[in-house]
């Protein structure tokens, strides 16, 4: 049975694995026989700025002493050996052409192992060997609501789904991202709980009114809703009727940061995750963190200040985790979380790329997708995340902006005609506007009854369309579904009235065996086209995050870019058929302002195919079948590497 990384993964061996971000694990209890850690007096002053500029001066130096505690204890947990691997690190290669990560929930396969974590390791180990190196868990803590994002406890694995030590053995062989779910608590929690008890330390936890009728109709107005349900939810206290801020459903409560000691815990509880492995630390809908009646109560500068406080924390005690910021709003908004690429998030969700690339395979025209690549910009070292899929919808709101509404308007027709769903929230005129389409992404891409279509090309089709986040600059992720290219879940979103249970089918890990074993079925091609394909970018410098690209407007029926290697001696010319027709192409190297040993290089080779291509009257003549993607480098680079 082959592996998810097909042929080149068996090619592959240990030594060509990209190295543990942390190197180690961290230690079980604190070790303070060895000096505390000392906080930096330039790091001492930043973090009492931004102290002072959320909470005034005198409470930040009132709470400054309990977050130097805080370092303190987590610096004590790490080993000798992890303190001098961070030291040696760089900024720059935090993120490189070998990161691929897998978005997939703790439970989504189904096995005869003792959790469903040890299912999900067993499968990444069995699988996944050479293509993926990161593993996004999504929350894996006890919760009531929202498949994990309405958290009980933030401390303790869900034992649904495993233990601290199922985590920790992930830890030791993978990259881990880790869900900071801190705009919110479950209803359940603890915290919560002891706020309608009147617990005088829990009461100023949350953002909590008399009477709805204290949010004024035009503050109300000005806030920006991510979803329909009402902003002020109703619970019995011991105090009498109190209503509370909730900014997704009843059941998630927002904090409130106005409260420090709200900041110094969650600070606490996310280095928590740092001493179990998280690698990455994904802050989920940090955009609506601080709350503000009068504002919109989005982006405000609070929250920002806050992100930046916790990247000054993390790059003081643990430099090699990054920070990763997911901002479902217009694009120019969502890159704002990059800050100036060294003080805010290292990595920011591209949340246009999906809608653009499903209309560029909907219109069959890369132009659209072309141009906006082309200025497609992050400040370096910080970079994008390029996902086309997830545990949620495609979402619509990134390119308000960017794509006209007869574009927006076809994603929408097409992807319903394929069986997706779409979902709504409350616009700022107080009518409802698309958010999101609920569709998994291979249905979005085939239509179940499409005649002539066999599924050898609709597989192509597929694999086409995820190349695209391969090629450009950033970090590529994909949804555990996309491996297996599954299908819209229609009797689920009707079982549960869910509709983005479309794309969270649990899997057996015995028909994904089964599967595989057959080289004709859906999964198995999929494993074959698409593994190979990761497998060849893992080993290409050209497609590190910080290298440079060029996007070549050669033909609206392919995307071309050019990619060059941080150190200028890798080039790749990758092309992409977006369309089910033959397209011919005219390549002038030397119009590309490439280096003379590769203008002067008549033969190219094609990584993909394995096939050369030579030039005639110094131009490229290739031919791309539907949907089909070469990447061609010089073949002297190739030789003299």
């Amino acid at each position: 049975m082959e592996k998810i990384a097909g042929e080149h993964s068996r090619r592959s061996n240990n030594s060509e694995k990209s190295p543990k971000l942390t190197g180690t694990t961290h230690n079980q209890e604190p070790d303070y026989t060895k000096p505390l850690y000392e906080l930096p007096v330039k790091t001492g002053e930043r973090l009492m700025r931004r102290l002072s500029f959320l909470y005034g001066e005198d409470t930040a130096k009132e709470y400054m002493p309990e977050l130097e505690r805080i370092l303190k204890i987590y610096y004590a947990h790490k080993p000798e050996a992890l303190i001098q691997r961070e030291s040696a690190s760089r900024a720059f290669d935090r993120f490189s052409e070998k990161d691929i990560i897998l978005i997939t929930y703790g439970d989504l396969l189904h096995g005869e192992e003792r959790s469903p974590l040890s299912t999900l390791a067993k499968f990444c180990d069995t699988f996944l060997e050479g293509t993926i190196n990161t593993l996004h868990i999504l929350p894996f803590f006890p919760y009531s609501s929202d498949r994990g994002f309405s958290i009980i406890d933030f401390e303790t694995v869900d034992p649904n789904l495993g233990s601290w030590q199922d985590i920790e053995d992930l830890e030791n062989r993978y990259h881990l991202m880790f869900d900071g779910v801190i705009n919110h608590v479950s209803s359940k929690s603890r915290w919560f709980q002891e706020f309608l008890n009147g617990s005088p330390y829990y009461w100023d936890f949350f953002i909590a009114f008399v009477s709805p009728s204290d949010l004024r109709p035009e503050h109300r107005r000005m806030i920006f809703r991510p979803r329909t349900s009402n902003i002020l939810s109703e619970f019995q206290t011991i105090n009498g009727p109190t209503y509370v801020w909730t900014t997704f459903s009843r059941d998630q409560i927002d904090l409130n940061y106005k409260n420090p000691a709200v900041l110094i815990r969650l600070i606490s509880i996310l280095l928590l995750y740092v001493r179990h492995g998280a690698d990455i630390i994904r802050l989920d809908a940090i955009t609506y963190l601080w709350s503000e009646p009068g504002t919109r109560c989005v982006h405000l500068d609070q929250t920002h200040e806050i992100i930046k406080l916790i990247r000054e924390i993390l790059d003081a005690v643990a430099p090699r985790v990054a920070l990763i910021t997911e901002t479902n709003v217009p694009h120019e908004e969502n890159i704002s979380y990059f800050g100036n690429g060294y003080d805010e998030a290292q990595m920011v969700y591209n949340f246009a790329l999906p809608p653009i690339v499903l209309y560029t395979f909907y219109a069959e025209d890369a132009t659209t997708l072309s141009r906006w690549i082309s200025d497609l910009k992050a400040p370096p070292p910080a970079t994008f995340f390029n996902f086309l899929d997830s545990h949620d919808g495609i979402g619509l709101m990134a390119v308000r902006n960017i794509l006209d509404k007869e574009k927006i308007d076809l994603i929408i027709k097409k992807a319903g005609e394929h069986g997706g769903y779409i979902s709504y929230k409350t616009g700022e005129d107080g009518t409802e506007v698309p958010y999101e389409i609920n569709i998994t992404w291979f249905s979005a891409l085939n239509h179940e009854e499409s005649e002539g279509e066999d599924i050898a090309f609709q597989v192509k089709r597929f694999v086409a369309s995820r190349i695209i986040a391969l090629v450009i600059r950033g970090v590529p992720g994909i949804y555990l579904h996309s491996l297996m290219g599954t299908r819209n879940d229609i009797e689920s979103v009707l079982k549960t009235h869910q509709k983005r249970n479309i794309n969270r089918t649990v899997i057996s890990y015995k028909a994904i065996t089964k599967a595989l074993e057959n080289p004709l079925s859906k999964i198995s091609r999929i494993n074959r086209e698409l593994g190979r394909l990761i497998t060849i970018r893992t080993r290409q410098r050209a497609f590190h995050p910080g290298g440079d690209q060029k996007v070549l407007m050669l033909s609206p029926y392919v995307f071309a870019v050019l990619r060059i290697s941080p150190e200028k001696d890798q080039h790749i010319i990758a092309l992409t058929n977006v369309t089910g027709k033959v397209c011919h192409l005219e390549i002038s190297p030397h119009e590309l302002g490439l280096p003379e040993r590769c203008t002067l290089d008549t033969h190219w080779y094609d990584l993909v195919s394995e096939m050369e291509w030579e030039m005639e009257d110094q131009k490229l003549y290739i031919t791309l079948q539907p949907y089909d993607t070469i990447w061609l480098r010089p073949l002297r680079e190739i030789n003299t590497a």
